[in-house]
């Protein structure tokens, strides 16, 4: 489903946003360029987008981080930039064949042994690492893999996050499909049940923020 750009933006204000809104280091614009070529290009975050995880991170001061859905790299890019050097990403994906991408990347910023790739099924991978004693340990989630999943996904992640951490949802606009009645399929079903379950989750704060295809913000409760 297409993050690319901002859903609902006139080309101009597209160009616009891009031009003053974002600072998109030359590494950043070239995996873009590159992953524009794949036939799935849709998959990638829009720059705004990965512009304002960077900050969100930053402005966390986020030193352990989750991604569920790394496609190219370029918001695990993001997120990995915006840490300080002790800082951590760990990526959870099902395609080798795209994080390799991803992982030359990843060297060629310098941020290579800022992430730890898991390939396969992000629920195991949760799972792994809940079982491990890492419950409550990290500071900001990316949730963007399957949407089938998304509300198990995102019980896993609560649980994972600390207390004041962040957990950023892609997505979930669906293209505006959300909102159209005459769409019932799977993922729509999933990101709407989601939706719903946070609009009245009270552990914890939540924003849906209206850039690229619909990012929420929950923020989880002390």
């Amino acid at each position: 489903m297409m993050s690319g750009k901002s859903l609902g933006l006139s080309d101009e204000l597209q160009d616009y946003v891009r031009r003053l809104g974002v600072r998109e280091a030359p590494i950043m614009a070239r995996l873009r360029e590159e992953t524009a070529a794949i036939p799935e290009h849709d998959m990638q975050i829009a720059p705004e987008q990965g512009a304002f995880m960077a900050l969100l991170v930053s402005l966390i001061d986020a030193h352990r981080c989750l991604e569920l859905g790394t496609f190219t790299g370029y918001s695990s890019l993001a997120v990995a930039l915006a840490l300080p050097a002790e800082g951590r990403v760990i990526c959870c994906d099902v395609s080798e064949e795209w994080t390799a991408i991803a992982r030359r990347y990843w060297r060629e910023a310098g941020v290579e042994e800022k992430i730890e790739l898991r390939l396969g099924p992000a629920l195991q991978t949760l799972e792994s690492l809940l079982r491990s004693g890492q419950e409550g340990s990290f500071d900001f989630a990316f949730l963007d893999a399957d949407k089938e999943n998304y509300p198990a996904y995102y019980e896993q992640i609560l649980r994972l996050l600390r207390p004041g951490g962040l957990l950023a949802i892609d997505n979930v606009f669906w293209g505006g499909d959300i909102v159209r009645p005459d769409v019932d399929d799977a993922p729509v079903r999933a990101v709407r049940t989601l939706n719903e379950r946070i609009a009245v989750d009270e552990r914890v704060t939540v924003s849906m923020v209206p850039i690229a295809d619909g990012l929420t913000l929950a923020r989880k409760r002390d």
